[in-house]
């Protein structure tokens, strides 16, 4: 969840280090820090709150140095203070940053203690850095005493060490946190994300789990977990820099949400041909896709919801049973593996902590193999997944996820039509047809865009509101579950979502004439039976809000706001209508005046458990 950055290089690397953490701030933004070697040992700021914090010291008081390290945090172990932002510190010339969780911190602190070490924040990260201090009593070799003190540690991490000594190095290391190296002439980078080096280098090596790697200016060197010098690819940067950029949006989200007609198109390339599904684009064994009796499917947060449509689709054109699962809970139990069955993961980031726990547990059970639906094409879980679905959704910045959703989606449903095909539960007619709506996808995105305004006045009811109930049915409500996720998100107003018909079950002992009842209204085989249940709401004073095509004949009234969404196929639905409460809950946010692209206590990659 922290975001790490370190740079050794000729010149002065407080720029370059402050630049790194503004571009991972999505990553953890409670607290930040930087520590800069240079002739009079190793200097620090530190700051709590958002990056310009630690800014605004450096405008004070300036550190100069050609070696430094550098993290934003968001808190696991200890409030947001100072004394926890990192880095932390053993001694006046050992400084360590830390991404991750040291599971038996609280017995190695205690031995710590023991030794004599004084702790001076209440993480976890501290026991890392006291111990390598300790190891390099017996190892005076810096490399070789991080690597002693890493195996004392249980838990993930991703860590970056300097010491004030004569040979001017930077040490890092991963295991089960991500981790890249950026390489550039006569310097040398390490960071969580290839987005916080983009201004330095566009060149990158992507550590495996267990490498330790040590940094100079003039070379890069690898170490596997067996201690073994590996020759690591070099990769170049494909992501348009630019992605950091808000450009005329006021706000990265809103930027994300316009983004949405370019990338789903980006998603569909290469993917499909006029009639049919490429399975090419899974791969050039795609055999497996006749073999598929089960599926799978595991994921968290807004990626779990992408899952829970997929089922509706796969059930309904492939005519397979799909299980969708919560990673953190899938991990901790026993699995029944049916046979030939899919195991399928999403993720956005690809370094989602569960999800990859979850994939490394499938791969050592009966499946018939794994794919991963992923944005990011150099991220962990598409190294370890034995296939690969990419959403080409480019850089998400905004923690609150709205183009990385729209192009799970529309990759699962790609999925689902090539394993339909293939399994012979649709025709060429039936293919052609469904593939022509793929077509059509992001003009029907584009459409419903454009009610951004409208949208934006049905916004201001909500200025004063505390809760909200989302409800859907069929497919509808993962993306009524999804609404209430965002809102709850960026506006922290108490939103849930659920299955329309579950409202005389409990929900509706909520309503009443506080209670904003937000709905999306396909014209589809399900829509009676909706009307039925809205006619619950108003019957009970509940104020309902509408998003749906003019053929639900929905009109506005009293207690009832209605949008007009563009006319579908229904195949196509879930996708279309989640953006208007995409624009929903962003303008609540802009009108409750919270901080949209970083909304409180998220971060937008979570890799930790």
């Amino acid at each position: 969840m922290c975001g790490i950055v370190g740079a050794i290089a000729q010149r002065n690397v407080a720029k370059i280090l402050l630049e790194g953490l503004s571009r991972l701030e999505y990553r953890g933004y409670d607290s930040s820090g930087v520590a800069i070697n240079n002739e009079t040992g190793v200097r620090a700021h530190r700051a709590v709150g958002k990056v310009q914090a630690l800014k605004d010291k450096f405008e004070a008081m300036p550190l100069d140095g050609k070696l430094g390290i550098a993290h934003t945090r968001w808190a696991t172990h200890g409030k947001p203070t100072e004394a926890n932002a990192h880095p932390h510190f053993s001694g006046d010339d050992l400084a360590l940053v830390h991404n991750g969780i040291i599971e038996n911190h609280e017995v190695l602190r205690r031995e710590l203690i023991e030794l004599g070490y004084e702790f001076r924040s209440q993480t976890d990260t501290e026991v890392i850095v006291h111990l390598i201090h300790n190891a390099l009593k017996t190892e005076p070799d810096f490399l070789k005493a991080v690597k002693n003190a890493l195996q004392r540690l249980h838990g993930a991490f991703a860590i970056a060490v300097t010491l004030n000594d004569e040979n001017e190095r930077l040490i890092a290391a991963r295991k089960g946190s991500p981790l890249v190296v950026g390489v550039g002439i006569e310097e040398n980078f390490v960071a969580s994300d290839q987005l916080a080096l983009l201004h330095v280098t566009d060149q990158f090596i992507f550590l495996e789990e267990g490498d330790v790697v040590e940094l100079t200016r003039d070379a890069v060197t690898v170490f596997d977990e067996n201690d073994q010098v590996q020759d690591r690819p070099i990769s170049v940067f494909n992501h348009n820099v630019d992605a950091t950029d808000k450009g005329e949006f006021r706000h990265y989200m809103l930027k994300e949400i316009y983004e949405q007609p370019k990338v789903i198109a980006a998603c569909l390339e290469g993917r499909i041909s006029d009639e049919r599904i490429l399975t090419s684009c899974f791969g050039a064994n795609s055999a497996f896709l006749k073999e598929i009796e089960n599926i799978h499917i595991v994921a968290c947060g807004t990626s779990y919801h992408a899952g829970m449509v997929a089922k509706y689709w796969i059930e309904d054109l492939a005519n397979i049973p799909c299980t969708v699962e919560v990673a953190s809970e899938y991990r901790y139990r026993k699995v029944a593996v049916p046979k030939n069955t899919l195991f399928l993961t999403l993720s956005q980031s690809g370094e989602t902590a569960d999800t990859l726990a979850a994939l490394r547990m499938a791969k050592q059970l009966n499946y018939l193999t794994t794919l991963a639906i992923c944005n990011v094409p150099s991220s962990t879980l598409v190294r370890e997944s034995g296939l690969t679905l990419l959403t080409n959704a480019g850089a998400e910045i905004g923690v609150a996820s709205t183009k990385a959703f729209t192009t799970q989606l529309t990759a699962l449903l790609i999925t689902s039509i090539a394993i339909a095909s293939e399994k012979g539960e649709l025709s060429a007619a039936q293919q052609a047809e469904l593939v022509t709506a793929l077509r059509s996808l992001p003009a029907y995105v584009d459409a419903a865009i454009k009610q951004d305004e409208a949208i934006k006045l049905v916004s201001e009811q909500f200025a004063n509101k505390h809760n909200a109930l989302f409800l859907g049915r069929g497919p509808m409500f993962p993306i009524a579950l999804e609404g209430a996720l965002k809102l709850k998100e960026i506006s922290y107003i108490h939103a849930e979502a659920y299955p329309a018909g579950e409202l005389k079950h409990g929900p509706l002992a909520l309503v009443d004439e506080t209670m904003p009842i937000i709905t999306v209204a396909p014209n589809n085989q399900m829509l009676d039976k909706l009307k039925s249940n809205l006619q619950e709401v108003r019957a009970r004073g509940g104020e309902l809000y509408v998003f749906g095509a003019k053929e639900t004949g929905f009109e506005e009234a009293e207690g009832i706001y209605y949008n007009e969404i563009p006319w579908v196929e229904e195949v196509l639905e879930p996708i279309v209508h989640t953006i208007p409460l995409q624009l929903l809950s962003y303008h609540v946010a802009v009108v409750k005046g919270t901080d949209v692209d970083q909304p409180r206590n998220l971060a937008k990659s979570v890799t930790v458990e």
